[in-house]
């Protein structure tokens, strides 16, 4: 199967204290971290492109350019939506949205390439011998 403009994904989860700013270290409040909220859009992107790899193939986040707009407290749904926009060889581009319950609460731009998977961790070990 062929990766298409217009392919979506949808991640979601719920706020937990275990999630927040201040537990990840990305600022001093206890409010869903943006760490997590990139997380899910990746999640999202990389969970849709799984049908459509072939045996053996993975895909690896590249580039992601988002803004976290709002904040969202602990115990509220979130989610993140991807959709494709284009495919240029190997490489393909998502638009991204995040919410929680209230709206809105990112959006963006991230990019994953296809891999072969035991060719890039052969590449990546190699690092470890010098």
């Amino acid at each position: 199967m062929s990766i298409e403009v217009g392919l979506k994904g949808r991640f979601e989860s719920v706020v937990t204290q275990e999630k927040t700013a201040t537990a990840v270290g990305s600022g001093l409040v206890p409010v869903f971290a943006t760490p997590y909220m990139v997380a899910m859009m990746e999640n999202a992107a990389s969970d849709s492109l799984i049908p459509c790899l072939a045996p053996g193939e993975s895909s690896v986040g590249t580039h992601l350019n988002i803004a976290h707009s709002s904040a969202t407290p602990v115990g509220m749904k979130v989610w993140a939506e991807s959709v494709v926009t284009a495919v240029e060889g190997r490489k393909v581009t998502f638009e991204v949205h995040a919410y929680d319950e209230r709206g809105e609460i990112g959006s963006g731009v991230h990019e994953r390439f296809i891999i072969h998977a035991e060719k890039f961790m052969a590449k990546t070990q190699s690092k470890l011998e010098g």
